[in-house]
């Protein structure tokens, strides 16, 4: 499988995530920067984190006007899986390709922890190495990973199952619902605000992240034999 990891100005957690991929996962990836005009070839695409064009105006607002989202937005439609962590979160959320806004946390302070969360449902893309309820422990790093939406839209994630995952116990920064991350309708977009690219080897504090990467991979073979 061949991702594309894109690469913003103020990208931080880019060298993260192809550590992850290339190192970990044994997977293709590839930097892609955000003035390129074309993800042909690539399978998946990661947002990462950090603080894309400083975070001006809102975190995430600049980006989403990169040459590299109208790809980004196509390869959605496609299907193909589309992850955002952190940043990449909050770039989603600007572009509309997941409902809801991101706010400075409720502590208005930076926060750099290791947090509990639990795996809400366990048959998307992202999450089938997982088991449903489970509880796993993934670091966070973020000033404005507060996740708001209106009541409408809250019950909607909910009835459709697409909050992947949630705080279990602290809720760090006050997110709706101890929202943690979320899906599109299609199932194939996840923006979260841990960083699983952060917990793929237990040198680094825990490997709990690196079936989140797994789960992609394997939903992807398990669609290719079928096709094939």
């Amino acid at each position: 499988m061949r991702f594309a990891c894109i690469v913003f100005p103020g990208s931080n957690c880019d060298v993260d995530m192809y550590h992850a991929i290339k190192d970990e996962l044994g997977e293709e990836v590839e930097y892609v920067h955000h003035h390129e005009a074309s993800l042909e070839g690539f399978d998946g695409v990661l947002l990462p984190g950090g603080f894309s064009y400083g975070d001006y105006l809102r975190s995430g607002a600049i980006a989403r006007f990169s040459t590299i989202m109208k790809e980004i937005v196509k390869v959605a439609e496609e299907g193909k899986p589309v992850l955002g962590v952190c940043n990449g979160f909050q770039i989603l959320l600007e572009a509309g390709l997941l409902p809801g806004a991101m706010k400075r946390n409720e502590q208005l302070t930076f926060i750099c922890d290791n947090v509990t969360l639990r795996v809400e449902q366990s048959s998307s893309m992202f999450t089938n190495s997982y088991e449903t309820f489970e509880e796993i422990r993934i670091p966070i790093a973020h000033g404005e990973g507060n996740y708001d939406c209106d009541d409408e839209t809250y019950e909607e994630l909910k009835r459709s199952n697409r909050i992947a995952f949630t705080y279990s116990g602290v809720n760090p920064n006050g997110s709706k619902g101890n929202i943690a991350g979320i899906l599109n309708e299609q199932g194939n977009v996840l923006g979260m605000m841990p960083h699983p690219e952060r917990a793929v080897d237990a040198l680094l504090g825990g490997v709990d992240g690196i079936r989140l990467f797994k789960s992609i991979v394997k939903h992807w073979r398990e669609q290719h034999v079928v096709n094939a």
